[in-house]
């Protein structure tokens, strides 16, 4: 089981699992208004092979919470500053969703710092047109994952809102357990997201001004396909073959949460993976 482990920054308190039987770096990025505990499955199967840490993004989980700089810079330098910390040149990176984007522009950026990448159902690869803007509250009540923010009068009405949503089909103990550790009572009694509404307006403002791909990149990556997720059409697929020149495509069952809703055929695609490289 991982350890809770807290790293101190002069601008926010990082929070991250972390399992440190093996030796190998390999860093476990989680998506838009979750946490790292969604990658409780993965982190064991692969502990014995892996030093392997999960932090909470800023905004989410048990990290700190600021009213603002949600940038993919300042998300970067959270991740530059946590490997410093572990004494970590580089590291193997899992990404999902958002994030997915983030391991993009971190290995253009800095490609040192990344011996490979697994891009998990990515999404907002591109630089968004400025009048998408007026969409996101639209896209906010649409969005499955963000259907569980709240604020909700009990937490009864959340858990049953939680059971209809994509990342808990199946309801299994793991994804309770996921679900509870995303979830507080607030000072008005009411119940509701760890994860911020400052931390979502604030990232999708910059997934819409950030270009994920501007040159190709030689980095080993592997993208992870969902049966029913949400990267079904070549075009979707597209840049990813066009800008990553060491790219394999890897088609697996489940949703957009393929860790949370088929972990054993997830855990071994990724597990294959990393095997093969350096």
């Amino acid at each position: 089981m991982p350890l809770r482990q807290t790293l101190s920054k002069p601008d926010i308190q990082l929070s991250y699992l972390e399992w440190k039987q093996g030796t190998k770096p390999l860093l476990l990025l989680h998506g838009l208004a979750d946490h790292a505990l969604v990658w409780s499955s993965l982190g064991n199967d692969l502990a014995a092979d892996y030093h392997i840490v999960a932090p909470d993004m800023r905004g989410h989980g048990e990290s700190s919470k600021p009213e603002n700089d949600y940038t993919f810079a300042s998300a970067i330098a959270d991740l530059e500053a946590l490997m410093d910390h572990l004494g970590w040149s580089s590291a193997h990176v899992v990404s999902h969703s958002w994030t997915g984007k983030l391991a993009a522009i971190w290995a253009r950026e800095n490609p040192k710092r990344l011996r490979s990448m697994v891009l998990v159902d990515p999404i907002f690869i591109w630089k968004m047109p400025s009048l998408l803007k007026l969409t996101f509250p639209l896209l906010y009540r649409f969005l499955s994952f963000l259907k569980g923010m709240g604020p909700f009068a009990s937490y009864e009405e959340a858990e049953a809102q939680a059971r209809q949503l994509n990342q808990y089909q199946g309801w299994t103990s793991s994804q309770q357990q996921v679900f509870q550790a995303g979830i507080e009572q607030k000072l008005d009694g009411s119940w509701g997201s760890k994860f911020t509404i400052a931390a979502r307006d604030g990232i999708f403002a910059d997934v819409m001004c950030v270009p994920g791909f501007i040159v190709p990149l030689d980095i080993p990556a592997m993208f992870v396909q969902p049966q029913k997720g949400l990267n079904r059409q070549d075009w979707q697929i597209k840049p990813y073959k066009t800008y990553l020149k060491n790219l394999r495509l890897c088609q697996v069952p489940g949703n957009h949460w393929p860790f949370l809703t088929e972990p054993e055929a997830f855990n071994r695609t990724v597990a294959t993976f990393l095997a093969e490289c350096k």
